[in-house]
Protein backbone atom coordinates (compact mmCIF):
# COMPACT_ATOMS: atom_id res chain seq x y z
CA UNK A 1 0.00 0.00 0.00
CA UNK A 2 1.32 3.58 -0.79
CA UNK A 3 2.11 5.75 1.95
CA UNK A 4 0.58 9.10 2.16
CA UNK A 5 2.83 12.22 3.06
CA UNK A 6 2.26 15.29 4.02
CA UNK A 7 5.26 17.64 3.15
CA UNK A 8 5.38 21.56 4.04
CA UNK A 9 7.32 24.40 5.03
CA UNK A 10 6.47 26.05 8.16
CA UNK A 11 7.49 29.51 10.21
CA UNK A 12 9.19 28.74 14.30
CA UNK A 13 5.55 30.25 14.97
CA UNK A 14 3.37 27.49 12.93
CA UNK A 15 2.15 29.58 9.86
CA UNK A 16 2.14 27.86 6.21
CA UNK A 17 3.71 30.36 4.41
CA UNK A 18 5.61 29.77 1.13
CA UNK A 19 6.91 33.17 0.59
CA UNK A 20 8.28 33.52 4.41
CA UNK A 21 10.71 30.26 4.64
CA UNK A 22 13.88 31.01 3.93
CA UNK A 23 14.79 28.61 0.64
CA UNK A 24 18.23 27.78 -0.09
CA UNK A 25 20.29 25.20 -2.23
CA UNK A 26 20.15 22.59 0.39
CA UNK A 27 16.37 23.19 1.00
CA UNK A 28 15.43 22.96 -3.18
CA UNK A 29 17.68 19.92 -2.76
CA UNK A 30 15.71 18.12 -0.25
CA UNK A 31 12.65 18.91 -2.15
CA UNK A 32 13.89 17.78 -5.76
CA UNK A 33 15.06 14.51 -4.34
CA UNK A 34 11.48 14.33 -2.29
CA UNK A 35 9.77 14.99 -5.44
CA UNK A 36 12.03 12.42 -7.35
CA UNK A 37 11.13 9.84 -5.19
CA UNK A 38 7.37 10.15 -4.94
CA UNK A 39 4.65 9.12 -7.61
CA UNK A 40 2.26 11.96 -7.52
CA UNK A 41 1.91 15.16 -5.39
CA UNK A 42 -1.48 16.58 -4.65
CA UNK A 43 -2.48 20.36 -4.66
CA UNK A 44 -5.60 22.30 -3.38
CA UNK A 45 -6.14 25.05 -6.11
CA UNK A 46 -4.13 27.86 -4.60
CA UNK A 47 -0.87 25.79 -3.35
CA UNK A 48 -1.17 24.61 -7.13
CA UNK A 49 -1.39 28.22 -8.79
CA UNK A 50 1.87 29.11 -6.33
CA UNK A 51 3.82 26.52 -7.33
CA UNK A 52 3.67 27.40 -11.53
CA UNK A 53 5.68 29.69 -10.52
CA UNK A 54 8.59 27.08 -11.54
CA UNK A 55 7.24 26.74 -14.79
CA UNK A 56 8.23 30.10 -15.87
CA UNK A 57 11.90 29.20 -13.86
CA UNK A 58 12.19 26.01 -16.69
CA UNK A 59 11.52 28.34 -19.78
CA UNK A 60 14.21 31.06 -18.37
CA UNK A 61 16.33 28.69 -15.91
CA UNK A 62 17.76 31.37 -12.81
CA UNK A 63 21.60 29.48 -13.22
CA UNK A 64 21.14 28.10 -10.11
CA UNK A 65 21.04 24.52 -9.91
CA UNK A 66 18.99 23.53 -7.14
CA UNK A 67 16.07 25.54 -8.12
CA UNK A 68 16.59 24.61 -11.46
CA UNK A 69 16.90 20.95 -10.51
CA UNK A 70 13.19 21.45 -8.45
CA UNK A 71 11.74 23.34 -11.26
CA UNK A 72 12.59 19.94 -13.15
CA UNK A 73 11.52 17.63 -10.44
CA UNK A 74 7.84 19.44 -9.80
CA UNK A 75 7.51 20.07 -13.79
CA UNK A 76 8.06 15.84 -14.76
CA UNK A 77 5.98 14.44 -11.60
CA UNK A 78 2.06 13.95 -12.07
CA UNK A 79 -0.01 16.58 -10.23
CA UNK A 80 -3.48 16.05 -8.92
CA UNK A 81 -5.17 19.29 -8.61
CA UNK A 82 -8.24 19.62 -6.22
CA UNK A 83 -10.83 22.81 -7.46
CA UNK A 84 -13.76 23.93 -7.30
CA UNK A 85 -13.28 26.87 -9.39
CA UNK A 86 -10.73 25.80 -11.84
CA UNK A 87 -11.71 24.41 -14.86
CA UNK A 88 -8.66 23.05 -16.10
CA UNK A 89 -5.41 22.92 -15.47
CA UNK A 90 -2.10 24.09 -18.11
CA UNK A 91 0.48 22.03 -16.81
CA UNK A 92 1.06 18.97 -19.37
CA UNK A 93 1.94 16.97 -15.87
CA UNK A 94 -1.25 18.00 -14.20
CA UNK A 95 -4.92 16.98 -14.00
CA UNK A 96 -7.88 18.16 -12.39
CA UNK A 97 -9.49 15.33 -10.08
CA UNK A 98 -13.01 14.48 -10.57
CA UNK A 99 -13.73 12.63 -7.33
CA UNK A 100 -13.52 13.44 -3.89
CA UNK A 101 -10.63 13.70 -1.83
CA UNK A 102 -11.12 10.92 0.20
CA UNK A 103 -12.57 8.95 -2.97
CA UNK A 104 -9.27 9.59 -4.96
CA UNK A 105 -6.43 9.08 -2.00
CA UNK A 106 -8.17 5.79 -1.10
CA UNK A 107 -7.97 4.54 -4.44
CA UNK A 108 -3.91 6.15 -4.64
CA UNK A 109 -3.16 4.12 -1.67
CA UNK A 110 -4.15 1.19 -3.18
CA UNK A 111 -2.48 1.37 -6.23
CA UNK A 112 0.98 0.30 -6.71
CA UNK A 113 3.73 2.74 -7.09
CA UNK A 114 5.47 5.70 -5.34
CA UNK A 115 4.62 7.37 -2.24
CA UNK A 116 1.60 10.18 -2.82
CA UNK A 117 2.95 13.34 -1.64
CA UNK A 118 0.14 16.40 -0.18
CA UNK A 119 1.80 19.85 -0.31
CA UNK A 120 -1.61 22.03 0.22
CA UNK A 121 -2.58 23.42 3.74
CA UNK A 122 -6.01 22.98 2.99
CA UNK A 123 -5.78 19.33 2.16
CA UNK A 124 -3.43 18.39 4.70
CA UNK A 125 -5.82 19.87 7.28
CA UNK A 126 -8.67 17.68 5.21
CA UNK A 127 -6.53 14.65 5.17
CA UNK A 128 -5.89 14.74 8.84
CA UNK A 129 -9.68 14.92 9.63
CA UNK A 130 -9.87 11.39 7.35
CA UNK A 131 -6.68 10.14 8.82
CA UNK A 132 -4.94 9.21 5.62
CA UNK A 133 -2.18 10.69 6.35
CA UNK A 134 0.99 8.11 7.27
CA UNK A 135 3.78 10.30 7.41
CA UNK A 136 4.31 14.28 8.51
CA UNK A 137 7.48 16.07 7.03
CA UNK A 138 7.22 19.42 8.50
CA UNK A 139 10.20 21.36 7.53
CA UNK A 140 10.41 24.35 10.29
CA UNK A 141 12.17 27.56 9.40
CA UNK A 142 13.98 29.64 11.28
CA UNK A 143 11.59 32.72 11.17
CA UNK A 144 8.65 33.91 13.16
CA UNK A 145 5.86 35.22 10.47
CA UNK A 146 3.58 37.04 13.21
CA UNK A 147 0.88 36.05 11.48
CA UNK A 148 -0.79 33.87 8.62
CA UNK A 149 -2.72 30.83 8.23
CA UNK A 150 -1.38 27.83 10.68
CA UNK A 151 -1.55 24.30 9.60
CA UNK A 152 -3.27 22.39 12.38
CA UNK A 153 -6.59 24.50 12.23
CA UNK A 154 -10.05 23.86 13.17
CA UNK A 155 -8.42 20.38 14.22
CA UNK A 156 -11.20 18.57 17.08
CA UNK A 157 -9.74 15.57 17.97
CA UNK A 158 -6.05 15.38 19.46
CA UNK A 159 -3.73 13.55 17.86
CA UNK A 160 -0.18 12.34 18.89
CA UNK A 161 2.65 11.57 16.62
CA UNK A 162 6.15 9.74 17.00
CA UNK A 163 9.42 11.54 15.51
CA UNK A 164 10.96 9.20 13.21
CA UNK A 165 13.73 11.39 12.26
CA UNK A 166 14.94 14.63 11.89
CA UNK A 167 16.70 16.67 9.46
CA UNK A 168 18.67 19.61 9.79
CA UNK A 169 19.90 22.36 7.39
CA UNK A 170 22.82 24.43 7.14
CA UNK A 171 20.70 27.21 6.93
CA UNK A 172 18.62 26.62 10.37
CA UNK A 173 15.64 24.77 9.35
CA UNK A 174 15.02 21.97 10.67
CA UNK A 175 12.61 18.76 8.86
CA UNK A 176 10.73 17.01 11.71
CA UNK A 177 9.69 13.64 10.32
CA UNK A 178 6.18 12.45 12.14
CA UNK A 179 3.67 9.86 11.62
CA UNK A 180 0.65 9.58 13.63
CA UNK A 181 0.28 7.28 16.59
CA UNK A 182 -3.78 5.46 17.37
CA UNK A 183 -3.68 7.57 20.90
CA UNK A 184 -7.04 10.13 19.84
CA UNK A 185 -9.24 12.49 21.76
CA UNK A 186 -11.68 14.40 20.63
CA UNK A 187 -11.23 17.96 22.48
CA UNK A 188 -14.99 19.21 21.95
Amino acid sequence: MRKVIAAINMTLDGFCDHTAGIPDEEIHQHYAELLDNAGVVLYGRITYQLMQFWQDLLKNPSGEKTMDDFAMAIDKIPKIVFSHTLKNVEWESAKLANRALEEEVLELKQQPGREILVGSRSLIIQLMKLNLIDEYQLCIHPVVAGGGLPLFENISDRTVFKLIKTKTFKGGAVTLYYVPTDEKTTTR
